[in-house]
């Protein structure tokens, strides 16, 4: 795999290291919503995790501008790195919104979205973590597909649902909000794995 690039390990690892901490985040929302308390605090230790991705993101960004020869890519690359940190983007976004509003309680579904968003992440950095190692990742990628279109219907029923029942109109904008972000959250965990999928095709 990759035998005929030269190797630049540095890529790599710093890759391992952003999706490893989009796991992190994930984590944490999920842990958020199924054990609801505290939320100021477990939204500012979110707030830290997509903090450090940046971080995480610009130092990828910033190898990639002193590199002449990379192992992959460069639109790759960059698109990769992009791709994670926009996961946590919706990660953080989703628990700046139930702090904003002060949602007293997730409702089922918004906990179903999160684990499925914490599932797809775990997938996503056991996959990152053999980038340069194997070509075969299908699995990931098609698991991370249907945790996707799960949430695509869970969501749709949620929205469906919200405005058949809901009577307060503010409670219908703030959760219409709180899912849209949530399902937006899967869609770029879809998009991590469409590229790692494409750097794959590149070099098999």
């Amino acid at each position: 795999m990759f035998n005929l690039f030269p190797r630049e390990p540095a890529f790599f690892e710093m890759f391992n290291e952003a999706a490893q901490n989009m796991v992190l985040g994930s984590r944490r929302l999920k842990d958020m919503m199924e054990s609801y308390e505290d939320v100021d605090r477990k939204a500012r230790e979110i707030k830290r995790i997509e903090s450090a991705g940046d971080a995480i993101t610009h130092t990828i960004i910033r190898k990639l501008n002193q590199t002449f020869v990379t192992p992959i890519d460069r639109e790759d690359i960059y698109g990769l790195a992009s791709a994670i940190d926009d996961v946590l983007d919706c990660i953080e976004a989703v628990t700046d919104r139930m702090a904003i509003y002060t949602i007293e309680k997730p409702t089922h579904e918004a906990i179903q979205l999160a684990d499925i968003i914490h599932r797809a992440c775990e997938e996503l950095g056991r996959g990152i973590a053999q980038l340069g190692k194997t070509t075969d990742l299908n699995a990931c990628f098609v698991t991370v597909n249907s945790l996707e279109n799960d949430a695509d219907r869970i969501t749709r029923d949620a929205i469906a649902r919200l405005f058949e029942g809901e009577k307060d109109p503010m409670a219908v904008i703030k959760w219409k909000e709180i899912y849209e972000s949530l399902e937006e959250g899967t869609d770029r965990c879809e998009d991590v794995a469409n590229i790692l999928e494409r750097i794959l095709l590149k070099h098999a």
